[in-house]
């Protein structure tokens, strides 16, 4: 019989065990609803074709522009209900954490798609500033308060999901640049259906390549974070280092790794050494319980040893059985964290 062949149920493990992992889950949150972003992907593309057709007899690039990015926008939403489909699945084979970094995927992809489309629109800006157009003032008015409309209701819906997902924050961010880009074009309109300044018209769209550079850049910043898995925003792995080192019975913290598996699901690892004859299981429990109240880290794999308990594998770094070369890592990975003053 293959090694292999073994029941893959273990619902009746031990809730206490080392290898538990209870009190969170990788499923994707309830409320991240695709009803929702449904109904936003429907209004959005519906508008975005009504709005080509009215852009191009109006000889409006603000209103092309919106209507450009407005079929980010689509795609964005799409990227969004695949990846949630995808994250959902459970994990398994060479996919351990399952498929859940597809959404950092997409929302990498909807912030390189903004950054790259306001390139081209910055430079049909300037060009339409050197030599304006023609532009129909009334056409871009009307078009620019249905957009604000459409938008409004859009935002609405994909404010109803979870925006605690970088993916859905992915696609509010492209609707809600929209709904700000297209008060812009509204405002372009008016100016230029009350005094015929034509510029008018391409200085909205630099407005809108502004909020699209902003967005963008967030969204690219904030997935690239992810994937070269740096600790989440607002967890400074050397002050977590030294308060885990700070527990009762903890000697030693090192090996200390924080990181985001995905969005709102923060993962730490570490290795840490306690003082002879305590109970590591206690210890264990206790540092986990600090993790997920405070740090909201709910994946917490620790591996807990004694000090001094088998000096020919002894895992401390900073004590005597390093200086005789006796040490755990000698190439240790980040700081090294215990409860006395030290450096990082």
């Amino acid at each position: 019989m293959s090694d292999h062949d073994h029941d893959h149920d273990h619902a009746g493990r031990d809730a206490e065990g080392a290898g538990s992992h209870s009190g969170h889950a990788h499923g994707v949150a309830a409320d991240a609803d695709r009803r929702w972003l449904t109904i936003a992907l429907v209004l959005i593309a519906v508008f975005m074709c009504a709005e080509v057709v009215v852009g191009a007899v109006a000889h409006s690039l603000a209103l092309i522009s919106d209507a450009a990015h407005m079929l980010t926008d689509v795609a964005s939403i799409v990227l969004a209900l695949v990846a949630m489909r995808l994250a959902a699945r459970p994990a398994k084979g060479h996919y351990t954490y399952g498929l859940k970094r597809v959404e950092i995927l997409s929302a990498q992809a909807n912030g390189l798609t903004l950054l790259l489309l306001s390139v081209w629109l910055a430079y049909e800006s300037i060009h339409r500033l050197i030599s304006p157009t023609d532009v129909t003032g009334g056409l871009v008015l009307a078009t620019a308060l249905v957009g604000v409309a459409v938008n409004l209701a859009a935002t609405w819906a994909i404010s109803k999901a979870n925006r605690t997902s970088m993916n859905v924050e992915g696609a509010y961010q492209h609707i809600l640049t929209d709904l700000f880009g297209f008060i812009a074009t509204a405002i372009a309109g008016a100016i230029v259906l009350a005094t015929g300044f034509a510029r008018a018209d391409a200085i909205a769209s630099l407005l809108v390549v502004a909020l699209m550079l902003r967005a963008g850049y967030g969204l690219v910043r904030d997935s690239a974070r992810v994937f070269l898995e740096a600790a989440p925003a607002g967890v400074d792995p050397d002050a977590l280092g030294d308060r885990l080192a700070a527990r009762d019975l903890v000697v030693e913290i090192h090996d200390l790794h924080v990181w985001q598996i995905t969005s709102g699901q923060n993962a730490v690892s570490a290795h840490v050494l306690v003082t002879p004859g305590s109970d590591c299981h206690a210890v264990r429990r206790d540092l986990q319980r600090l993790l997920a109240g405070e740090y909201r880290i709910g994946h917490a794999t620790l591996q807990v040893d004694h000090v001094g308990e088998e000096p020919t594998d002894l895992l401390q770094i900073t004590g005597a059985g390093a200086e005789e070369g006796n040490g755990h890592c000698e190439d240790a990975h980040g700081s090294v964290h215990t409860s006395r003053p030290h450096e990082h």
